[in-house]
């Protein structure tokens, strides 16, 4: 595989009104922060299991009490703050299924690699002095004396209010008066420190006054990333903070781990070559990108469901969660779907929460075509490499479990297409080959 990503410049290009990233799946050689290589899929499969529930805990708003704490009065820092135990509201788990990409932040401006997560809002990193801990991440640790134009964000500023949408954490006050910020994940992974303003760096654009979080308590499973970027729907986002000068819309193409990248794209977008399903409001959870599933077909024949079945559960379109989660009976009928059009194809046992596998690789067995349809004619037409995820070297199973709370199209499925998420015309548009 060649890697592109070290013949481009640290910070890519800006097209006109648009900022252009590139973006690398999680496992893929080519990623600036990879996950270890000896990684068994299994583990991702726990992870993935792990913002499942999160995401479920989040629209059931139920609260989880973890307490954090930043203390430092053994620090020479002149933000000294001792945190009260605060329940912590469930975020999203970002553990192994996020892609990464790179952010310049401060003046001058450095590069740092991030996650990307359409699940969660506030943008935030690791920063020196990391008061309490850091876990170990690709390039230095942003070091906010050596910016010129970062600042604190006191707790009376609006924007210290806005967190608590942000983060479904409450902000806390340190002793200086500084807003801290608390970020928590349903992997358990957490972030906790102080919400900042500098500038920001996409391609050769700048946009000072950018809000996010200067994180000194950084536990848990982000790879070697330095942070995450926030694409929700909401104000402390990446993405709404960015739409003045660029336009309530993003896209991407998340590759897969044996292609060597894809890009993410903030700002204009070419309307026409895109099939859309209009976004579904919900008042479980209205930062989530909310959509409706209408229907599945295997090799031309819809699934043996009634209508009703697809919209039994809400579905959220997700760019963290590998596995797609179906409502039980949809999930029980695409699985019976496949198996019979792979009759020919020998059986392999279950795997994890994956129950529908087949000896053989994604990319050799006969996989039929498989379509899953969302209100409005927007299809997904996919390939073997979208219906099936290779778990070891032997084994391929159904890249789909059955949901509980919600249904979620994870990013298995997304793969190698344009996805595009036009906020301002509340849409979401999908078209194929995405990343070539």
């Amino acid at each position: 595989m060649v890697c592109t990503w070290a013949q481009k410049s640290h910070f890519p290009h800006l097209n006109g009104s648009r900022v252009h990233l590139t973006l690398h799946h999680p496992r893929s050689p080519c990623s600036p922060a990879p996950l270890p290589s000896d990684l068994p899929f299994s583990a991702v499969l726990t992870h993935d299991d792990a913002r499942i529930a999160s995401l479920a805990a989040r629209l059931a708003k139920t609260p989880s009490s973890r307490p954090t704490a930043l203390d430092e009065s053994s620090s020479s820092s002149d933000e000294s703050s001792s945190l009260a135990s605060v329940p912590l509201g469930p975020g999203t788990s970002v553990g192994v299924g996020n892609y990464v990409t790179r952010m310049g932040l401060g003046t001058p401006a450095k590069s740092y690699v991030m996650v990307v997560d359409t699940g969660s809002s506030l943008t935030w990193l690791q920063c020196s002095p990391c008061i309490v801990s850091c876990h170990r991440q690709s390039g230095p640790v942003f070091n906010p004396k050596s910016s010129s134009s970062y600042a604190s964000v006191s707790c009376s500023a609006p924007q210290c209010s806005d967190l608590t949408s942000a983060t479904l954490n409450p902000a806390a006050c340190s002793t200086s008066n500084v807003c801290v910020y608390q970020a928590s994940y349903g992997d358990s992974s957490f972030s906790v420190g102080y919400l900042s303003k500098d500038t920001v760096t996409l391609g050769s654009a700048s946009m000072p006054n950018f809000y996010y979080g200067c994180g000194q308590d950084n536990e848990g499973l982000f790879g070697r990333s330095a942070g995450l970027i926030g694409l929700a729907r909401n104000k402390l986002s990446l993405l709404y903070q960015l739409a003045p000068s660029l336009g309530y819309s993003f896209s991407y193409c998340l590759p897969t781990s044996s292609s060597s990248s894809g890009y993410l794209s903030i700002g204009s977008y070419t309307s026409g070559k895109y099939s859309y399903t209009p976004m579904v409001s919900s008042s479980l959870d209205d930062s989530l990108y909310f959509i409706k599933l209408t229907g599945i077909t295997v090799a031309g024949k819809a699934l043996s469901v009634s209508s009703s079945a697809y919209s039994s559960l809400p579905t959220i379109i997700d760019s963290g969660t590998v596995i797609t989660r179906l409502p039980t009976g949809v999930y029980s009928a695409l699985s019976k779907a496949v198996s019979a059009a792979m009759k020919g194809t020998p059986k392999a046992s279950a795997f994890s929460i994956l129950d529908t596998c087949f000896q053989g690789q994604a990319s050799t067995v006969r996989a039929p075509a498989v379509n899953m349809a969302f209100s409005g004619g927007a299809v997904l037409k996919l390939a073997a490499r979208n219906l099936l995820v290779d778990v070891d070297s032997a084994t391929t199973c159904l890249a789909f479990a059955p949901a509980n709370s919600a249904a979620i199209i994870g990013n298995t499925q997304q793969q190698t297409f344009s996805v595009v998420y036009d906020v301002k015309s509340n849409r979401i548009g999908f078209a194929a080959g995405g990343c070539s």
